[in-house]
């Protein structure tokens, strides 16, 4: 191994972890609303925290994004948005009989993720200007990088296709019975939809070009 393809790896890790944090924020927001919204079901499955450990999905947080990154037909090894690296952690549960109003809580629920997603964007990019006045310049990369993945995590859990955060806000504009909804939501149908809207050309230009314009408003 050349030092090259080391530093290759060590960036990767370091993309991998700044997208672990990014799924556990991104689901601790679900749970956290779903609890103000009156559903503690999260809470009592001890899924209202941060760590890391109790949000983690095998597939979604372990093998698939490592995959992404370590194997070239998966997008490469450096985990930015040009290569695409995408992952999901367990869903929060949520029982609708407990929410005060099913309708509105089920979206505010189901929008927390991306929006928490879109506030660690914030906060990211807001700590590379930092880092640049420090004259850290490596700091910057990893900053503005993860940044990024965090808007694509946002913006792609917005696409209305289940299970993705976006298809709760969906299945209540078009009225779907909550037994068909979570059916479409069982593995591995779920898992099928989510590699077929990644493997979109379409999708992934329409990502880009929304995360990179997002980003220009933070010049």
């Amino acid at each position: 191994m050349d030092s090259g393809q080391a530093g290759q790896i060590i960036d990767g890790l370091i993309y991998y972890i700044g997208l672990v944090l990014l799924l556990t924020l991104h689901e601790f927001a679900h749970a956290w609303t779903s609890h103000k919204c009156g559903d503690d079901t999260a809470r009592l499955q001890g899924r209202l925290s941060i760590n890391p450990i109790v949000h983690i999905d095998p597939i979604g947080t372990v093998l698939f994004p490592l995959a992404m990154i370590f194997l070239p037909m998966f997008g490469g090894s450096t985990g930015t948005i040009t290569n695409f690296m995408i992952g999901w952690a367990k869903p929060v549960p949520v029982s609708i009989a407990n929410l005060r109003h099913p309708v509105r809580d089920d979206i505010l629920i189901a929008l927390a993720g991306p929006a928490m997603n879109f506030v660690l964007a914030v906060l990211l990019v807001g700590l590379a200007r930092v880092a640049v006045i420090f004259g850290s310049d490596e700091a910057v990369t990893v900053f503005l990088n993860t940044a990024q993945l965090s808007l694509v995590l946002c913006f792609f859990n917005l696409i209305p296709i289940p299970p993705l955060d976006g298809s709760h806000v969906a299945r209540n504009f078009v009225g779907m019975s909550w037994e068909a909804y979570w059916r479409l939501c069982q593995p591995p149908l779920s898992l099928i939809f989510v590699i077929i809207a990644i493997n979109i050309p379409g999708v992934r230009y329409a990502l880009i070009w929304i995360v990179e314009n997002t980003l220009a408003l933070w010049p």
